[in-house]
């Protein structure tokens, strides 16, 4: 099988992008897609060897869903562009698909000290703790994963907002999807401020739209 491709959903991370393709399993394609910057995100992906796709359409959901249509390999990992997860699980996590343990594997984060605010951190156990009670066994909704790009696109995921990642998990475990979840490294960001859990409001977001997909 050829290698995975890496799809980066961007908003404003010319400062962390730079670590953050450097620190990707070597030889792994690589998929920007930069989702409406002004800080030259684009440039700076490109500079450092990434393909880059746009998607204008403000919110994480369109950022990953132009990525995962975009992307050109059989298997495809999701990764946050902000440089606080360690890409070093993505290889472990190809290997659980590939190997067939796994429709998906995920990452669950272990957080470094002041990486995580208590409002995020809240907010994202109680949604994980919902979906356990449905049966899908996982504790967190992280954005590092790695399944087949044409199983994820057969999901039919809507959500193009904060939900997406929910609803991807809550689709995978009524299709009946192994799901394999392994611990990975949270650090502070590269770079700014995180759009989700920087701030109360961002986080009350997210949840916003994640909560509208548990009812």
């Amino acid at each position: 099988m050829a290698l995975p491709e890496i799809v980066l959903p961007c908003l404003d991370e010319a400062e962390a992008l730079p670590a953050v393709l450097a620190g990707l399993p070597p030889g792994w394609p690589v998929l920007v897609v930069d989702n409406g910057s002004t800080d030259g995100t684009a440039d700076v992906a490109r500079a450092h060897g990434a393909r880059v796709v746009a998607e204008p359409r403000r919110g994480y959901g369109a950022a990953v869903h132009t990525g995962l249509v975009s992307a050109r390999a059989e298997l495809v990992a999701f990764l946050d562009g902000d440089g606080s997860l360690d890409a070093g699980l993505l290889p472990q996590l190809a290997d659980d698909v590939t190997s067939g343990r796994a429709d998906l594997a995920v990452g669950r984060r272990i957080p470094e000290p002041g990486s995580w605010p208590w409002h995020a951190r809240a907010g994202n156990a109680l949604i994980a703790a919902e979906l356990r009670r449905r049966g899908v066994a996982v504790h967190d909704i992280a954005p590092i994963r790695v399944a087949r790009r044409e199983a994820l696109c057969g999901l039919g995921i809507a959500d193009r907002a904060f939900g997406y990642p929910l609803e991807l998990l809550l689709r995978a475990g009524e299709a009946g999807w192994r799901i394999v979840e392994r611990p990975v490294r949270y650090s502070r960001r590269g770079g700014g401020r995180s759009k989700v859990s920087g701030s109360v409001s961002g986080t009350a977001r997210a949840v916003r739209d994640m909560a509208g997909l548990l009812r």
